[in-house]
């Protein structure tokens, strides 16, 4: 990278930016990152030895230099190919995905954000809380939630190194393989949520739910897991809601209905808004979300799932 090269960055970062790259010690191509954004989930203090442990482990792309105070990183620069070329279809997807979650959840444990229910309560209420949302609206989700906290098998003992983000635009096919890429939100948390989260955004079918589960497991799942992650999908789709509308509390109108969705349709409009979304698009998501969370409630299924998960 040549001075000149440096102009893109703001004026206060750059002599930082250019002591990483100097200390870094790579060749061209790479990528610069810069954290120009902290809150609750984008802190590089956690973000960061996430990422290297990632990328130790060959699923986040090299990482050259990482400097969590002053919040810039290098690493390689590597092609984005479209995951519809991926050279073994849906399936082959699937298994690589579940492989790679099994691969990042051996790792040193990542940090601590906190309990995965606890954050999506705390997350929850201030939404209800908000201005967005007349009086009561929500209500429903704090049931649903409730019911399966108290239905869910939670260890604290069994947690994992976990992403927590795994949607279309944060996995980079590069031709020849898979990485992860964007750790803000990654800590550690239930094994099952990044198996949620990748279900939701890619297995169209039970035999691509299928193969992402065996490549994970190594076996065939049973009874009892397949319940657990029905609720957890259902978990990680009502924490995508709150997370996008968060950005919007005090900046949009109250609104007294959710836009209606299937599970189905929900997921569909997922993988279609994969990548850079405008504002509007993320509060759109945002309700969609909120939406699909009730829908799986009244879906087929639910109930059973919450009796055999309290069952073990």
């Amino acid at each position: 990278m040549t001075l000149d090269s440096f102009a893109a960055v703001p004026p206060e970062r750059r002599d930082a930016a250019r002591s990483a790259c100097a200390a870094a010690f790579v060749s061209a191509p790479y990528l610069l990152r810069l954290e120009t954004a902290r809150d609750a989930f984008r802190n590089p203090q956690r973000s960061y030895p996430c990422m290297r442990a990632a990328a130790d482990a060959g699923v986040a792309p090299p990482l050259h230099h990482a400097d969590a105070t002053a919040g810039i990183a290098i690493m390689d620069f590597l092609p984005r190919r479209p995951l519809l070329e991926y050279p073994s279809g849906a399936s082959g997807l699937m298994r690589d995905l579940g492989s790679m979650i099994a691969r990042l959840q051996a790792t040193p444990f990542f940090p601590p954000l906190g309990d995965y229910a606890f954050v999506l309560e705390r997350m929850l209420a201030l939404i209800r809380e908000s201005n967005l949302f007349s009086a009561g609206l929500l209500d429903p989700h704090a049931e649903g939630f409730e019911r399966i906290r108290q239905a869910y098998p939670w260890n604290s003992s069994a947690l994992v190194s976990s992403h927590n983000d795994i949607n279309p635009g944060n996995i980079l096919f590069d031709g020849e393989r898979l990485w992860l890429i964007d750790w803000e939100i990654a800590f550690r948390t239930e094994p099952l949520v990044d198996i949620a989260i990748v279900a939701n955004n890619f297995a169209v079918t039970p035999a691509e739910e299928d193969a992402l589960l065996q490549a994970w497991l190594g076996r065939a799942p049973d009874r009892s897991l397949r319940a657990r992650l029905l609720l957890m999908r259902l978990l990680t789709r009502l924490f995508y809601g709150c997370l996008m509308l968060s950005m919007f509390i005090g900046r949009q109108a109250t609104e007294s209905e959710l836009p209606a969705f299937t599970l189905g349709e929900l997921d569909a409009l997922a993988r279609q808004s994969a990548g850079d979304q405008q504002p509007k698009d993320l509060h759109f998501l945002g309700k969609a979300c909120l939406a699909g969370f009730l829908a799986g409630l009244r879906a087929p299924g639910f109930e059973e799932a919450l009796v055999i998960a309290q069952q073990g």
